[in-house]
């Protein structure tokens, strides 16, 4: 876009483009996906989940699961969490679900534990409430040992850093006035 603006002008661009999308796989804390898995054949109303375990948020209805981008693994929290489990879903690689419930008349299924791809999920939507900005913080480790953050890890003496904004495309940060 950046380019087709500098070579024919603001009004080609405005003509030519009908959407224009930035983004980045850097997870905010925010990020997330919402997941309807459909019905199981005995149906189980779902009160506790998790997808290659990580905790997963269970907002009321049947088979609806909210996953957090940052929810920490129960085996292998800071390595593991709730963003590996959202790119390992959109790569169409397998994860395993289980999940457990009190069973009801309609609901009598008490737990499940199965191995499924995007393409088994009823819907699968991508959220990031907070994802544009026009300058959010960098963050670096100075120390000599590990922190592991909101974020994920810092590694010592600043070997890393942890970033994300809306790209080249910002329009704050295009703006020259």
């Amino acid at each position: 876009m950046k380019r087709l603006v500098e070579s024919s002008g603001v009004e080609v661009a405005f003509r030519e483009v009908d959407v224009v999308t930035t983004g980045t796989f850097g997870a905010m804390c925010s990020s997330g996906a919402i997941i309807n898995l459909g019905h199981s054949d005995p149906p189980i109303k779902i009160e506790k989940a998790w997808i290659n375990d990580v905790p997963i948020c269970h907002p009321g209805a049947a088979v609806d699961l909210y996953i957090g981008a940052t929810a920490m693994s129960e085996r292998q929290p800071f390595e593991y969490g709730g963003g590996h489990v959202i790119e390992d879903l959109v790569s169409c690689k397998e994860v395993e679900l289980r999940a457990t419930s009190y069973g009801t008349d309609c609901y009598p299924r008490t737990q499940i534990r199965t191995h499924l791809t995007k393409d088994d999920l009823n819907q699968f939507h991508l959220l990031n409430f907070r994802n544009c900005y026009q300058r959010y913080a960098c963050a670096v480790n100075s120390r000599d040992e590990t922190i592991y953050t909101y974020m994920g890890k810092l590694l010592p003496r600043m070997k890393n850093a942890t970033y994300s904004g809306a790209g080249e495309l910002n329009p704050l940060m295009n703006d020259p006035d």
